[in-house]
């Protein structure tokens, strides 16, 4: 099992979504969140005096899934989000140890879905 944690940016979201729901992954967590990559944010003027704004609005789509998942999800997440600019995003894979049902108690792979 693994967790996918995906950064986007927020007009990429609906293109992502769709992607993955074309890969039959439908669990998804989506979340609004604030960061910055390499470009450190955008520089604004504001009464003619140079600031850099630190952070930039982002989304945070999360995702369990089985083994046989991983690689459609990548490939999915990709497509949906890929402009070829600077900030497209980044995507995390991490082990997951356990997942549980707490309707059910179901554990495990089953627990997924």
């Amino acid at each position: 099992m693994k967790y996918i944690i995906a950064i986007v940016q927020p007009d990429r979201v609906d293109d992502v979504l769709d992607a993955l729901e074309k890969k039959e992954i439908h669990l998804v967590t989506v979340t609004s969140v604030l960061g910055r990559g390499r470009q450190k944010g955008i520089a604004e003027v504001y009464r003619s005096h140079k600031e850099a704004g630190s952070l930039l609005r982002k989304v945070k789509i999360e995702t369990a899934v089985n083994e046989d998942y991983v690689k459609p999800a990548i490939e999915a997440i990709t497509k949906g989000a890929r402009t070829g600019n600077i900030g497209d995003g980044k995507i995390f894979v991490l082990d997951l140890d356990e997942c549980v049902r707490i309707r059910t108690g179901e554990s495990g792979k089953v627990a997924i879905g």
